[in-house]
């Protein structure tokens, strides 16, 4: 794969993310209208901030019909953060708000108690590891094969996505003494909750995998 695509509807940390994409010789290139998503090789949605505001971003641009359809034809898809998060069917941050409908299932509050029922801190903020989703030893077989099983990447969210599938979560990490999906997949769409530009070698290597995945 040599041009990704990045989506641009307001709530990106763009930067990083192209930095990223750009380490291994990708050119990389942003969408900010239907045109541009259509024509994409390889599209990446990352995000911060709230699920209603990137949403409302994606259709004020007309871009939410586009990456279905890119992703319908199997177009290679990375949903990073909040960009993880509007892949799924709906989500109860600040109401009910319908998603992309590329994963289903939908996202939740984070629970405020742990396991235990102690208080725990919302947001999650900081490293955690990966961990196969239960019934698995590794995470063979898609973006994440090169990271062993504890592999820590870098976490900010207080919203989690819980995939209606089991087989569509890719890896989980321990919070508050639960699993908590931290990557899922449907088809060509991958969604990372953490963010793998601000994860170091672990990260960066799902990124490669990424672009090695979608060559040719």
């Amino acid at each position: 794969m040599k041009r990704v695509t990045l989506i641009d509807y307001g709530l990106s940390n763009l930067l990083s993310v192209q930095r990223a994409f750009e380490h291994f010789g990708a050119k990389v290139e942003i969408a900010r209208s239907p045109a541009a998503v259509l024509g994409a090789q390889a599209l990446v949605l990352p995000g911060v901030g709230a699920f209603r505001d990137g949403m409302a971003g994606l259709e004020q641009l007309g871009l939410t019909v586009p990456i279905r359809q890119k992703a319908a034809a199997g177009t290679p898809l990375l949903g990073i953060c909040l960009g993880m998060q509007m892949l799924f069917d709906e989500s109860e941050e600040f109401g009910r708000w319908q998603g992309l409908g590329l994963i289903p299932g939908r996202v939740v509050k984070l629970p405020e108690r742990n396991a235990a029922g102690g208080l725990q801190r919302v947001p999650q903020v900081g490293w955690n590891g990966l961990l196969p989703p239960q019934g698995k030893t590794d995470f063979a077989d898609s973006l994440l094969r090169a990271v062993r099983p504890g592999g820590e990447v870098y976490f900010v969210h207080s919203y989690e996505a819980k995939p209606a599938r089991p087989q569509d979560r890719l890896a989980e990490v321990l919070y508050g003494g639960r699993r908590v999906c931290a990557a899922a997949r449907s088809g060509s769409v991958t969604g990372c909750q953490f963010h793998p530009e601000k994860s170091g070698e672990v990260g960066l290597s799902i990124i490669r995998q990424f672009l090695e995945d979608g060559e040719g």
